[in-house]
């Protein structure tokens, strides 16, 4: 008979925990912005799993849900004092279509929560703001849950929902984005990035696009966001634009793919056998509206790892 003291943890108890896992990383993940933080938060709630006294914990859900919060608040607080030394802007890590982390996708609420431009926003919220916008508009807890997992009262998580669902207010909801949909929009936004024209980049943006790099100080990234759709047309044909000292750079021509990224359409871009990049296209009707561009290399060892699972995969085109 197993032992049920805090030493030891039985093939039930453990298996209860790998029960929660998934939510708990998709948790922790909309939380963080980070897949790999998420990863060591949802690990560092087994731990504090494994040496609690598990008799007499009444609800393993609401306690885990709890322990990890707590951990992730943390993580948020000290996270905003290091992104204020962090080197040009800041974007969530790209996470692709199928993986577990990303967690429910059935409603327009859960597959917003999990979009760049979101996880983006979330990063001006308060750490309590972030947690009762994420539990309650992406996995429906009620106030009263919120209110227990931060010791809050009722009244106060409403009131914190409330100034927390104005910061992030999207403009519309996001409707799913299969492969095919995916396809076609990349398809359009390489032709147009390829033709060595700003013309048809022009018409494919919005007037008011948005174009944002994270380089995160380890390859060279545009440091502030690009503006406009000729401004952002100018500045991805010249991304796009061959020259010997980029072929020098990568060694071999990089590879151009279509991805399905965070829900989005997406222009995955691979160097050997890493992804290098990923271009987020967030779409308006027809158009694109946003530009994620994630190049960091700290950011793309998971989608790299998933991309290669996946594989092998065909290229749409070779950048140069």
């Amino acid at each position: 008979m197993a032992d049920h003291g805090a030493m030891s943890i039985s093939t039930y108890e453990a298996a209860l925990f790998e029960g929660f896992r998934g939510r708990l990383e998709a948790i922790a993940y909309r939380l963080l912005g980070s897949a790999g933080d998420a990863e060591d938060a949802v690990q560092d709630t087994f731990l504090r799993w494994h040496a609690a006294d598990r008799e007499r914990i009444e609800t393993p859900e609401a306690w885990l849900t709890k322990v990890l919060t707590n951990l992730c608040l943390n993580q948020l607080t000290s996270a905003r004092a290091r992104r204020e030394t962090y080197v040009g802007e800041w974007l969530p890590e790209p996470v692709l279509a199928g993986d577990p982390m990303l967690g429910p996708a059935d409603t327009a609420e859960q597959r917003e929560s999990v979009s760049l431009a979101v996880l983006t926003l979330m990063e001006r919220l308060s750490p309590n703001e972030r947690v009762v916008y994420v539990l309650r508009e992406a996995f429906a807890y009620s106030h009263r849950e919120i209110a227990e997992i931060l010791d809050l009262t009722e009244a106060n998580c409403q009131q914190i929902y409330r100034r927390a669902k104005q910061h992030v207010s999207a403009d519309r909801s996001r409707g799913k984005v299969d492969a095919a949909a995916a396809r076609k929009i990349v398809e359009e936004f390489l032709e147009a990035a390829l033709s060595g024209d700003t013309e048809p980049l022009i018409r494919l943006l919005t007037d008011d696009a948005v174009s944002i790099a994270d380089g995160g100080g380890r390859v060279s990234a545009r440091r502030t966001p690009v503006i406009g759709a000729l401004g952002i047309a100018r500045y991805v044909r010249g991304l796009f634009r061959p020259n010997e000292a980029k072929r020098a750079y990568t060694g071999s021509s990089p590879l151009v793919h279509v991805a399905v990224v965070n829900g989005a359409p997406a222009v995955l871009i691979q160097v050997g056998e890493q992804v290098a990049g990923v271009i987020c296209l967030d779409t308006a009707p027809g158009r694109v509206g946003a530009l994620h561009i994630q190049v960091n290399p700290d950011k793309l060892e998971r989608i790299t790892r998933q991309w290669a699972a996946e594989g092998p995969h065909q290229p749409l085109a070779a950048m140069w």
